[in-house]
């Protein structure tokens, strides 16, 4: 079985993101990239699977901009066997929307055939949590979103999923797209003589337009803002003066 796993390329987690003084946008200049740590986690699944002979293959796919190669060297570092990047856009702001995304990589799908594909069930920068789901209608798949435990038996996924309630556990038809939660794994490290074979494993470049999909935005960003910052809080002396001050000056009682 061969296994896709779609990887983004974003802000790392640690940096604080800053908005633009001109409000037009979140400044990427001299920030710190990565891969997104929901992917990241997609990525150390497959090859655990591919470890535990479940796996014949781990092809690690990413769209966006040239620089989303540093992004696929990671996944191969850590054990991806190839990789894909499709160059859907110039500019580093220009975020490729989860339609056309999903889009892009049915058309992967098509030409690799994987029996499984592993997605971050959303990004760290735009949270749309769309693309999994939005691919596995395009192929008419099985789907399995929120992922945290993952047991693959035959043609079948089981999966548990983390929701609103607690778990819930479903089996699923294979080829099926599973969208992964934090709590799946814990991403290893990738070591120096790892990242050193990823230099020479294989990364295929095609763009968008080789697959015949239009990327043209249709959203557009009106403004981008900071969030207003939080009031200090106060300390009570008592009960009552909580209760006080929640009715009389927040209002909630």
């Amino acid at each position: 079985m061969k296994v896709l796993v779609p990887v983004k390329r974003v802000i790392d987690y640690n940096v604080k993101v800053r908005v633009k003084a001109d409000g037009s946008g979140v400044d990427l200049a001299n920030v710190k990239m990565s891969m997104n740590p929901f992917d990241e986690i997609a990525v150390e699944q497959a090859i655990r699977l591919k470890e535990a002979g479940q796996a014949d293959e781990v092809v690690a796919v990413s769209v966006g901009v040239k620089q989303n190669q540093e992004t696929l060297r990671t996944a191969l570092a850590m054990g991806a066997d190839r990789a894909i990047l499709i160059v859907a856009a110039e500019d580093v702001h220009n975020d490729i929307e989860p339609l056309a995304v999903a889009k892009l990589l049915k058309a992967v799908v098509d030409e690799e055939q994987p029996g499984l594909v592993l997605c971050g069930k959303q990004a760290i920068d735009n949270d749309m949590n769309a693309t999994g789901q939005m691919l596995s209608a395009l192929m008419g798949w099985s789907q399995a979103t929120f992922a945290s435990e993952l047991q693959i038996e035959g043609d079948s996924a089981v999966v548990t999923r983390e929701v609103d309630g607690g778990l819930q556990t479903i089996k699923v038809n294979m080829p099926t797209v599973v969208t992964v939660d934090l709590r799946l794994n814990e991403p290893r490290y990738a070591s120096l003589p790892n990242i050193m074979k990823a230099k020479k494993k294989p990364l295929d470049e095609k763009t968008a337009a080789d697959y015949g999909v239009d990327t043209t935005p249709r959203l557009s960003v009106v403004k981008t803002a900071e969030p207003e910052e939080r009031k200090a809080g106060i300390k009570v002396s008592s009960i009552d003066e909580l209760i006080t001050k929640l009715k009389d000056e927040a209002g909630v009682l």
